[in-house]
């Protein structure tokens, strides 16, 4: 991922009005986050702990979303949670069911979408085993670095989709 700017991310966000993406805070360190092994940027809002926030690169430009994450879940560490996205296993809360509000008229009357994703968001450093889960160790997989890569955003994808598509199928 190319190295964003506050007025970049700003901007790119979907499915909250302009000043809710003014008033959001953006991750810490941004000049030392290694955009280079980023296939997304997503960040938990250190002010706001049920909050996360996820930028990624599409064809149509960048998009933003504002996920809410659910607050008093209390996992066992001896069960294991699959990420949606990265198919990474951690142990406990190290992954979370993730909600967005959905784009446009959907989104305003109260429809959302969720996954089940790493809850630090930091998918694309488990793939590339930059980052390692607590307790448990990364499944070895038969796909080369580029198909899971590949498959982690396919899976991002089809999750922004739900958030940008109009309709809710009813």
């Amino acid at each position: 991922m190319k190295p964003l700017n506050e007025d970049e991310i700003r901007a790119s966000f979907i499915n909250c009005s302009k000043g809710e993406a003014r008033r959001l805070n953006l991750p810490r360190g941004m000049g030392e986050l290694p955009w280079d092994d980023l296939d997304f940027l997503g960040w938990r809002d250190h002010g706001a702990p049920d909050r996360a926030y996820l930028v990624a690169e599409r064809p149509e430009g960048l998009v933003g979303i504002t996920l809410r994450v659910p607050t008093g879940v209390r996992r066992s560490n001896l069960k294991s949670n699959i990420c949606s996205i990265c198919v990474t296993a951690h142990p406990g809360s190290g992954v979370s069911l993730l909600a967005a509000r959905k784009a446009g008229a959907a989104g305003r009357e109260g429809s959302t979408v969720g996954t089940y994703m790493c809850a630090d968001l930091a998918c694309s450093l488990y793939v590339r085993g930059k980052k390692r889960p607590e307790l448990v160790d990364r499944i070895t997989e038969s796909l080369t670095l580029e198909e899971q890569i590949t498959r982690t955003l396919v899976n991002l994808d089809t999750f922004l989709d739900q958030v940008i598509k109009e309709t809710d199928g009813r």
